[in-house]
């Protein structure tokens, strides 16, 4: 009987660790090469990035001009254009920190994007814009960002429907909030 006893509990043993052993979840199990959330993207987050790169950079160059202390901006606008660069440059590069990741290229290749950057000045009224000066140049800087930002925010709308990636969406909920709240600084500036 005592025989039996020791046999019995050897033998629980013996399953509960062969068991555990067995029904251990490897897919679960850190194996070092798990991927990070940004490596989960589609086509969506990556047209995205490669064009949100340059509509930063052109709301940038329009920051410039408006901080640029010949430009005569009113400190309405010096702070909109401060405010504008310092949240769009790390957002820049944090897109391109994303391409990279994902082994894309920071240009957006042989498919013509443009139509998808919605308002983009042209270098002509990027140009007029630098040669205005005080109130005028106040009024045309609050229109054309106006349309800038109405432009990005139809992109981020755009990935939040077909996009997968958490740091994308993520990224493209911030470009609603903050932008749709600095449209509502721009417009009575806009005359």
């Amino acid at each position: 009987m005592k025989k039996l006893a020791l046999t019995a509990v050897a033998l629980a043993a013996a399953t509960l660790l062969f068991g555990a052993c067995g029904s251990h979840d490897m897919g679960s199990m850190d194996t070092g090469d798990s991927t990070p959330e940004s490596a989960d993207f589609n086509d969506a987050d990556v047209i995205f990035a490669q064009t949100m790169i340059p509509h930063h950079q052109q709301a940038i160059e329009m920051s410039d001009i408006a901080l640029d202390p010949n430009s005569g901006a009113s400190a309405a606008i010096v702070a909109l254009a401060t405010q504008i660069k310092g949240a769009q440059d790390p957002e820049i590069s944090q897109m391109k920190n994303l391409l990279t990741t994902w082994g894309k290229s920071m240009e957006m290749g042989s498919m013509d994007h443009s139509s998808m950057m919605g308002g983009m000045l042209s270098l002509e009224e990027i140009d007029t814009l630098g040669q205005l000066k005080g109130a005028e140049f106040d009024k045309a800087w609050a229109k054309g960002m106006i349309a800038h930002h109405e432009g990005a925010i139809a992109m981020a709308n755009d990935v939040l429907a077909n996009g997968k990636n958490s740091e994308i969406l993520a990224l493209a909920n911030a470009v609603v909030s903050g932008q749709s709240a600095e449209i509502k600084t721009l417009k009575p500036l806009a005359g």
